[in-house]
């Protein structure tokens, strides 16, 4: 089952999930209503789900090319793992997606994807800055390659 193509992206997803499922359990369970500690456990899940999509994308852009893991794997899971937060998170800590209006809703939409941006965006210039990202990596292979064959002579 690890082997198909659609359970990474579905494996980000639920982990992202699950995240949002403990972040909301300990709101529900633990702040009774206090404003501030919900909004302090809020910016915290957010912090860890890109802290999350910034360690997965420096291990995943080491092992395969950005057009094998950014779009299939990276985006589909983070929009899956986005779309049960907004639609699904809510009926766990005894709401509903639209309670809060819709400029709740987007908000928490807006800080969803900006918060998995800039964990994706820090994960892949992490590797690359210490060059452990494939392109570098191919990079290094070759000019090994190239300088560990000798100069052919050519005589006239």
């Amino acid at each position: 089952m690890r082997q198909q193509r659609w359970f990474p992206p579905a494996a980000l997803a639920v982990g992202l999930f699950a995240i949002n499922v403990a972040a909301r359990l300990i709101i529900r369970f633990g702040s009774d209503g206090d404003d501030s500690a919900e909004s302090t456990a809020t910016l915290i899940m957010f912090g860890v789900l890109g802290l999350t999509l910034a360690v997965w994308t420096f291990l995943a852009c080491q092992r395969k090319r950005p057009s094998e893991w950014l779009l299939p794997d990276l985006v589909f899971g983070a929009v899956g793992g986005m779309l049960l937060t907004v639609l699904v998170g809510p009926f766990i800590s005894g709401g509903q997606p639209f309670a809060g209006g819709a400029g709740d809703f987007f908000s928490q939409v807006w800080l969803y994807l900006g918060f998995a941006i800039v964990g994706t965006l820090l994960g892949y210039w992490l590797a690359v800055m210490l060059g452990r990202d494939y392109r570098s990596r191919s990079l290094k292979a070759f000019t090994e390659t190239r300088a560990a064959k000798p100069r052919r002579v050519v005589r006239r």
